[in-house]
């Protein structure tokens, strides 16, 4: 019997309430609940279309906030009421008590693994992965670092398994339910035959995993990639949303009639060809890609400023493919419109509530998450300072304006007053020492009084 064949004998949940998990397609955090439920015979009712739940518009009406207080995804709700919020407390309510471990060190084994899977795999891979399905810009010195951090987990994993079929005792748990999800797009984008060749008790671990039946019967079957997936700017192009930069005064009345009636045709194919193009991305969507599709398309904040000589998108593309030292921060300088655009430095305001390190990882890059619509009028640069149970976090953010970008939207106000902002002026030399180092990742940060995490949440 191959360990591909492997079917663990498990007791059924012993909660028959039926239970719902709202979520979005293809979210891996997601899986993790509905495999737990697979293995432990949870009735769970997964509402992920319309009309039973739209991402980007069920998620913000006051009945689910009622409920979901930050309205993400996944949610879960039982017909007794009860709700949770975070996929691995959803994850843990729906399995049973092989799944979470039998013995306070298995149990604890467990937690260890899940944590594992948040702290040191989620942030690289996300850096890694998200440029290569169009989600999130490119950078060269982000995606290098990642891939670094990625031999390193890779290598513990390999260890560790070198004489074990699975994670933790002899059979599928959570930990492994965890991990396996976490890994599940690395796996299936980025780690090509000859990356993870140094790693065989990794890729055997993973294969055992995702051809048990309870992962086939949510995953399907799990392909993995032949060749590295790379970074496509026009991908990425596509991705993004599409402004109606046409208007009446651009066109005469009647030649603007008649190139109407001489497109429709053309309209008509390339509308078809969109159609195609657009069907697959769905299934490679984040929660913000989500969020953006699904929402209906609103006013540019910015629309009330004048152009701007100073091209954002342009400094971007020297940060994230070029030196930041030597080329990123020069062009900068040379190039920033300090009537268009304004400087600010951000601080947490409560860092003793800061506990473990991924957490705060997870605090920064959920705001950024959050303002993903804010990425074409504003840059930032967000570092951790310091380790567990003594960090802080601070950054430089670049906006389009004067004054603060939050203020101008309702979407964009959920996080920014947990820190303090104050308004740097671009012609002193403590703005430009700190945006040289913000920018760089590195320096002497005499603001800060902490060290320098070697900070995997950034922008």
């Amino acid at each position: 019997m191959t360990p591909h064949s492997i079917v663990p004998r498990y007791r059924c949940w012993s909660k028959k309430l039926k239970t719902t998990l709202y979520t979005y397609p293809e979210n891996w955090r997601a899986f993790k609940a509905q495999i737990a439920a697979q293995y432990s015979g949870a009735r769970l009712k997964v509402a992920s279309s319309a009309p039973a739940f739209t991402f980007g518009q069920t998620n913000r009406t006051p009945a689910f906030l009622n409920n979901f207080p930050l309205g993400k995804v996944p949610a879960f709700q039982g017909d007794d009421g009860f709700c949770l919020f975070e996929s691995n407390a959803i994850a843990h309510y729906l399995s049973n008590e092989a799944l979470r471990g039998s013995s306070p060190q298995a149990q604890s084994q467990v937690i260890q693994w899940v944590s594992f899977a948040d702290s040191e795999i989620i942030p690289p891979a996300s850096a890694w992965v998200f440029p290569t399905l169009g989600i999130m810009q490119f950078n060269k010195q982000a995606t290098e670092q990642a891939k670094e951090e990625i031999k390193k987990v890779l290598s513990v994993l390999n260890q560790h398994l070198n004489t074990r079929t699975f994670l933790v005792g002899e059979r599928v748990s959570l930990a492994d339910i965890s991990v396996a999800c976490s890994m599940l797009w690395l796996y299936k984008q980025v780690l090509e035959p000859s990356f993870r060749q140094p790693y065989p008790n990794v890729t055997r671990w993973f294969q055992t995993c995702v051809n048990q039946p309870q992962f086939k019967a949510v995953l399907g079957e799990v392909k993995l990639c032949e060749k590295m997936a790379q970074f496509d700017p026009k991908k990425f192009a596509d991705m993004q949303p599409k402004k109606d930069t046409a208007t009446k005064k651009d066109t005469p009345p009647k030649k603007e009639k008649a190139a109407k009636e001489a497109s429709k045709p053309q309209e008509k194919k390339e509308k078809k060809k969109e159609e195609k193009k657009a069907a697959p991305a769905v299934e490679e969507m984040d929660e913000c890609e989500a969020a953006l599709a699904s929402e209906p398309k609103a006013k540019d904040p910015f629309a009330h400023l004048p152009k701007s000589p100073f091209v954002l998108d342009e400094f971007k593309r020297k940060y994230s493919n070029e030196d930041t030292l030597t080329v990123a921060v020069p062009h900068f300088w040379e190039h920033f419109d300090k009537e268009g655009y304004s400087i600010w430095y951000g601080e947490y305001k409560y860092p003793e509530e800061l506990t473990m390190t991924f957490m705060s990882c997870n605090l920064i890059m959920g705001m950024f998450q959050r303002l993903d619509k804010l990425r074409k009028n504003g840059f930032a640069s967000v570092i951790l300072f310091g380790g567990n149970n003594d960090s802080s976090i601070s950054g430089i953010w670049v906006f389009r304006g004067q004054d603060l970008a939050f203020t101008l939207s309702d979407d964009w106000q959920i996080d920014y007053e947990s820190y303090s902002w104050r308004k740097l002026d671009p012609d002193t030399e403590e703005t430009k020492t700190m945006v040289k180092e913000y920018f760089a990742w590195e320096g002497e940060f005499k603001h800060v009084g902490k060290p320098f995490n070697t900070g995997k949440c950034f922008k």
